[in-house]
């Protein structure tokens, strides 16, 4: 699945182009302080293994890029090390299964062509276990980087067996958005929303008051990830194993269940993916939405919405550990062949600490992983970014399962949660099933 970006331009979910509605000094685009010292904005380059005056040529990879946040950061970074490093901009297909693939092919055979790239979220621990990706735990400790100066998400997705395999780029994540004319007080617990939604079911004209994704896709990956880390369940540990198979995993299942069986919901919730939430919910039938950043600018974009200016956002409610949002977004990580890799840090570095993140979000409109940055004023005329609620629900992401194998536990978790929630079989069989399809997956792998 491909992530979603705030706004236009850019990343987007299944070629979805999403309309910028706010100008002049703000754009938000689509493509989810520290404790220590940042990192230097233009650091000097690394020794590599070149000849002192050759200047090192470095090659960046990512996907499409309509907003020109990515010139910028390369052509800034060129400039404060002209004569030393120089780096091109490679654009990769804008599919993302696509960029995956290319990816996967020049690595396989040990190639070259790329030293710095952007990853999706559920891609690091594959392309470690592959070997294709170079652990970056030697150069963080060595410039004395905090990685808790990082919304946590983007970090747990990168890190595998104990070790770090990129850095945290932009950040998307699932967020509760709500009529601001019909709810009085942001449910912070899910049984606050169940109560509220029961309330206010058909006070909208509709017969409902939730949405949320229910369909078997990868949405619904999501949204039961979200469930069962609010009540402190795990798919998988840090080592890829499988921990499906718990009490908490199993109230978060019964919850969801017992939202997509209820009566504020539509009677065929079960087909939503996000495009047919975002209409209902800008059409002005349901008080709650549960869904990605882009919902915002849909929700203002007077042309087609109902609900302008009567839109709040909030993290999503808390279970009985946590509120939990399913992290998507972007990272970026070091070819493990690439010939100058030192330098191939240096670059890195810049793009993803306090100079390259402020860019990539005046610019790009794409959310920063690096918290301080949306301290920074000129980033906080983004009225999303300015937002706490809104910063607070992306720093509660946490991450799909972290897995070489993702997509076939993606897959389980479809098949057999689609089929608990159609009501074919009880929780019970569903998590046995999927705790020993998952692991039965993973013994294959190896």
């Amino acid at each position: 699945m491909q992530t979603l970006s705030i706004l236009k331009g850019g990343y987007t979910m299944k070629g979805k182009k999403l309309l910028s509605i706010l100008t002049t000094a703000v754009m938000l685009s689509a493509l989810a302080a520290g404790c220590s010292k940042p990192a230097p904005a233009t650091p000097t380059a690394g020794s590599g293994d070149t000849k002192k005056d050759e200047v090192v040529k470095l090659v960046y990879a990512r996907g499409q890029d309509t907003t020109g946040a990515t010139n910028e950061i390369v052509k800034q970074f060129n400039e404060a090390h002209k004569g030393k490093i120089e780096v091109t901009f490679a654009e990769m297909p804008s599919d993302t299964g696509k960029q995956h693939d290319q990816y996967v092919t020049v690595f396989n055979g040990k190639g070259t062509d790329y030293d710095v790239f952007d990853a999706d979220v559920i891609w690091p621990a594959e392309f470690a276990q592959a070997g294709y990706a170079l652990p970056l735990d030697k150069f963080v400790e060595k410039d004395g980087i905090n990685m808790k100066d990082y919304m946590k998400g983007p970090v747990q997705a990168l890190t595998f067996k104990g070790q770090l395999w990129g850095m945290p780029k932009f950040i998307d994540a699932g967020l509760l958005f709500y009529r601001k004319d019909l709810v009085t007080n942001v449910p912070a617990t899910w049984d606050d929303l169940i109560a509220q939604a029961k309330s206010l079911k058909g006070k909208t004209g509709s017969g409902y008051s939730y949405i949320m994704q229910a369909k078997q896709y990868e949405g619904l990956v999501c949204n039961a990830t979200e469930f069962i880390s609010a009540y402190g369940g795990k798919v998988v540990d840090g080592d890829g194993n499988i921990t499906i198979n718990s009490p908490e995993t199993k109230k978060g299942l019964e919850v969801m269940k017992s939202i997509v069986k209820s009566d504020f919901v539509p009677n065929n919730i079960t087909t939503f993916t996000e495009p047919e939430s975002d209409t209902a919910f800008i059409e002005g039938k349901a008080a709650f939405l549960r869904n990605w950043p882009y919902q915002w600018a849909e929700s203002q974009d007077a042309s087609k919405s109902k609900v302008v200016d009567k839109v709040g956002v909030a993290p999503l409610p808390k279970g009985s550990v946590a509120s939990a949002a399913a992290l998507g977004g972007w990272v970026t990580m070091i070819n493990k062949y690439s010939k100058h890799p030192n330098e191939a840090w240096e670059f890195l570095k810049f793009m993803t600490g306090a100079d390259g993140q402020k860019i990539t979000a005046i610019k790009g409109g794409s959310a920063p992983t690096l918290l301080s940055v949306y301290n920074d004023s000129e980033v906080k005329k983004n009225p999303l970014f300015g937002n706490k609620d809104f910063v607070a629900g992306l720093s509660a992401a946490v991450s799909r399962p972290v897995s070489p194998i993702y997509p076939k536990l993606s897959d389980i978790m479809q098949v057999e949660i689609s089929k608990y929630l159609a009501g074919s079989q009880d929780v019970d069989t569903t998590i046995k099933n999927m705790d020993t399809k998952m692991k039965e997956a993973v013994s294959a792998a190896k």
